[in-house]
């Protein structure tokens, strides 16, 4: 069964704003390890932060299958420019899946008031920010006041380095095969489960090989683990910018007022740090 992302809508790529500062101290946050993958390529290593708050189910089975090797050696079968790179079918071809049961689609999920969202922008009865890593757009908090459980609807919003799984029709049918955004591609938003979101390595991703399929694909995941199984004598050290720290959130301001109405949570960059 092919388990495709379906293209809806063009989409325009964020322009580099200039930065501020460098961060200090305390702007920087360290991952969970537990939340981190490192996915070796022929074209360089990648490192993607996995949010469980969005989607656990999704987070577990790529966990899940890292953990048992199913993605070591998987091509990128299906790259296209300006859009997305697709991988971790165990057949290589776009037809394949695991053994175990597909997943329920994790399109949405319910956010409360405690839930961790920096808020950079508010239109229209909505707020769009970040949780960790990961672009979110919501429903305004002050929605949560007519609903039965005092919660809101949230969802990853398909930026650059934004991770989603892959399906064919049947919207309960993701099972292995999963995508890294090339570009912004805001289409895909609640149409398929957004769970993570590259940190570091976005030009690796960029540089694959293009193909729809991929003719005689080269490039591949040589190896995928998580973060906390790699032996401490190999690990890299990861840190994050903290969407609630200072610097953050004076980047978003400083890229709301350069951009006007037409600023995008896609403008936003999430500097990074590994040793």
């Amino acid at each position: 069964m092919r388990r495709d992302i379906l293209i809806f809508a063009a989409a325009t790529m964020a322009c580099a704003a200039p930065a501020l500062a460098d961060p200090g101290p305390a702007d920087w946050r360290m991952p969970n390890a537990e939340d981190v993958l490192v996915i070796d390529t022929t074209r360089g290593r990648v490192i993607v932060e996995l949010v469980p708050e969005v989607a656990p189910g999704h987070v577990a089975r790529l966990k899940d299958l890292a953990r048992k090797g199913t993605y070591d050696g998987r091509t990128f079968f299906r790259v296209i420019d300006r859009f997305m790179a697709q991988t971790g079918d165990p057949e290589d071809t776009g037809e394949g899946g695991t053994d175990l049961p597909d997943l329920k689609g994790e399109f949405t999920f319910r956010r409360a008031a405690d839930t961790a969202l920096t808020v950079a922008a508010s239109p229209w009865g909505t707020e769009e920010g970040f949780l960790k890593s990961l672009p979110v757009v919501s429903q305004a908090m002050s929605w949560s006041e007519m609903t039965a459980d005092k919660k809101v609807a949230a969802w990853g919003s398909y930026c650059p380095g934004v991770v989603g799984m892959a399906r064919d029709d049947d919207p309960d049918s993701a099972n292995s095969q999963f995508f890294l955004m090339r570009q912004p591609y805001l289409s895909l938003d609640k149409r398929y489960t957004a769970f993570g979101r590259v940190i570091s390595g976005l030009e690796v991703i960029r540089a694959i090989k293009t193909g729809e399929p991929v003719a005689a694909p080269q490039d591949r995941m040589d190896r995928v683990r998580v973060l906390a199984d790699i032996p401490a004598s190999e690990r890299p050290a990861v840190r994050v910018i903290d969407p609630a720290g200072p610097w953050f959130k004076g980047e978003i301001e400083r890229l709301r007022e350069e951009k006007g109405a037409d600023f995008s949570l896609c403008d936003v960059n999430i500097p990074v740090k590994v040793q």
